[in-house]
């Protein structure tokens, strides 16, 4: 059984910072890609920033120059430094992860999610 656990979010002012952070754990033979996701009321989720196993990031233009997402491969734990936010930035932020886990094949997972929240 693997499990993805979301930590960090709350409410914050814009222009605030915030760190959420993602723990990998159970029968974990080795995690591919990690990304941050984000679900706003009404809208579609949509990918936030991802990172490879090697360490190659992606962004939304939306959070370029605002988000760091980083890992630790040894720990199994990603995070995503958030800076300057914004109202709009405002969302349930999920953690995404492609694992292979014990005999079974790669898979991804999901964690249960944690809502930031900027105000204006």
């Amino acid at each position: 059984q693997v499990q993805l656990v979301e930590s960090g979010g709350g409410l914050v002012q814009a222009g605030g910072s915030l760190r959420l952070s993602c723990a990998a754990s159970g029968s974990i033979v080795s995690i591919n890609a990690m990304g941050w996701y984000r679900q706003a009321p009404g809208k579609q989720r949509e990918l936030v920033a991802a990172i490879t196993r090697d360490g190659i990031t992606n962004y939304a233009d939306s959070v370029k120059g605002r988000f760091t997402i980083s890992r630790d491969n040894a720990k199994n734990t990603m995070s995503l430094q958030m800076n300057s936010l914004k109202p709009e930035d405002t969302a349930v932020y999920y953690c995404n992860a492609n694992i292979r886990a014990g005999w079974r094949p790669n898979k991804d997972y999901w964690g249960q999610g944690t809502q930031v929240t900027v105000s204006s």
